[in-house]
């Protein structure tokens, strides 16, 4: 426990119950930023603000990044780094990514009814805990691949927080409708506290699985993850387009990474192997059956709308009807309309999760815009672009691959693409290797990022979320699990890039 200045009153309401050590390095990076623009110039400073950001999206458990994150950014704007034009270009190019973030996810909140009914199912009914990490990695893929890599982290999150909720309460011996404090363990006695931690490793395991299936799916389409997105307007492919440029990386790849599930439950490895314990599987199972039992038909006929819907989003998103957006839009229109949501504080709490994550987003595209005026990749682009055609898409893949790892490829993504189009543009590339390129950096920000919660947006979803302190995924621990993954998906996926597409 670290040591607190409450002498200090604003010492004490800065950044809140952020570690004091952790305080005083973000008011450090405040007063070390302008002395080194004034003294080394915009290049230095631009890449140490880098490493700033960085470092408040790896210490994401400390503080919430949007923060400290958004304190260096506007810090960056008042001293000259970036302009507030060029920040809120970056946003409206990336407007798109922001609807699909805040009603996307908003529309999934009212379809959780339905989600947690289908993967209780599945946690109850397959015993092979080989089998169901298959399935919550593969289901995981491919809403991924149909919704987008945040949206199906949001459900995944979800259902373990209620699981997890359902367990500990019962634990706790609590009335049903006593106050619950999921955080605390005091009340539980030895057995309980054991069947906890057995049950926490079985869940970490889930969601890792299912994380890292919505990379697998999410590269897939241009819905899976937000960059997908923009890499699609960028270079003009529709949803079909897309899949099919992608799919000589991005299937082989998928198979690789289930076979890689199943190995690691079978093997234990890297902190997989943990098996649902007989008590929680009973306590869960009471629940669904009461859950079941005293369903209204009001309460079916919701589940009938949410299914309904699920079946409009998934034909909207692949006809392309709308901007994705427009069409999370819609689900949230149609479920609150038709299963009675009126009440403005009920709607209102769809949009908590989100939120705070497309705030953070919006931050990101302010370093974006330091990143730009700064020209800080561009020595890097110019190396690669300079080596022979034939080389320069396994490069793209390595160097978007490694950036996305350190920082988030949202921005990698948003900055590469930006500056291969400008070369398409001025005619130094043909049409057919821009596409070639374009490829090599979807997949390179999608698949080596998984090294670690800030290169993937949907791990960083996770990492900061009600779930992880309950089930005790640290950062380090996200990086440790997601290990073999990483090395599989970035081998292949760079030996398919060179030599499949």
């Amino acid at each position: 426990m670290s040591t607190r200045n409450t002498q200090n009153p604003f010492l004490a309401n800065f950044l809140g119950h952020a570690p004091d050590w952790y305080k005083f390095t973000i008011v450090a990076f405040l007063l070390i930023n302008p002395l080194v623009f004034s003294m080394l110039g915009g290049t230095v400073a631009g890449w140490l603000l880098i490493a700033e950001f960085i470092f408040t999206l790896a210490m994401a458990l400390k503080c919430y990044p949007l923060l400290p994150g958004g304190l260096l950014a506007v810090e960056a704007v008042l001293i000259g780094l970036t302009s507030p034009d060029t920040v809120y270009k970056e946003v409206a190019l990336n407007l798109p990514v922001l609807l699909l973030l805040m009603f996307m996810v908003a529309g999934i909140y009212f379809m959780r009814g339905l989600l947690l009914v289908t993967f209780t199912s599945l946690l109850l009914e397959v015993r092979s805990k080989v089998l169901l990490s298959l399935l919550f990695s593969a289901v995981a893929a491919v809403l991924s691949a149909f919704l987008d890599a945040l949206t199906v982290t949001a459900v995944i999150i979800g259902v373990a927080v209620g699981f997890y909720a359902v367990y500990h309460r019962s634990a706790s011996r609590l009335a049903h409708q006593a106050a619950h404090d999921a955080s605390d363990d005091d009340s539980l006695d030895d057995k309980h506290k054991q069947d906890l931690e057995q049950f926490r490793a079985f869940l970490r395991s889930l969601l890792m699985h299912a994380a890292v299936g919505t990379a697998l799916g999410g590269v897939c389409t241009m819905v899976g993850e937000p960059q997908n997105l923009l890499i699609a307007k960028v270079v003009g492919w529709d949803f079909a387009q897309f899949f099919q440029v992608m799919a000589p990386v991005s299937l082989p790849v998928l198979i690789a990474g289930l076979v890689t599930c199943a190995l690691l439950e079978k093997t234990g490895w890297f902190g997989y192997g943990a098996t649902l314990p007989p008590s929680v599987r009973d306590v869960l199972k009471a629940h669904a059956d009461k859950e079941r039992r005293s369903r209204t038909s009001r309460e079916r006929a919701g589940l009938l709308v949410q299914a309904l819907a699920a079946v409009i989003l998934v034909l909207g998103l692949a006809l392309h009807v709308a901007e994705v957006g427009f069409i999370g839009l819609l689900i949230i229109i149609l479920i609150t309309s038709f299963n009675g949501i009126t009440d403005e504080h009920q709607i209102g709490k769809a949009f908590q999760e989100a939120l705070p994550f497309t705030s953070l987003l919006v931050v990101f595209f302010a370093v974006v815009a330091v990143i730009h005026d700064q020209h800080l990749f561009a020595p890097i682009i110019a190396s690669v672009l300079a080596l022979p055609e034939a080389d320069q898409p396994g490069m793209f893949f390595i160097a978007n691959g490694l950036l996305s790892a350190i920082s988030d490829n949202v921005f990698v993504a948003t900055v590469y693409i930006s500056e291969v189009k400008a070369a398409f543009d001025a005619g130094t590339i043909s049409r057919e290797h821009f596409e070639w390129l374009a490829i090599a950096i979807n997949t390179g920000t999608n698949l080596p990022s998984v090294m670690t919660p800030n290169g993937q947006a949907a791990f960083l979803f996770l990492l900061t979320s009600a779930i992880a302190p309950l089930v005790r995924l640290s950062y380090g621990r996200m990086v440790w699990m997601a290990l073999p993954y990483t090395v599989v998906m970035s081998v292949l996926g760079w030996y398919a890039v060179v030599h499949w597409v």
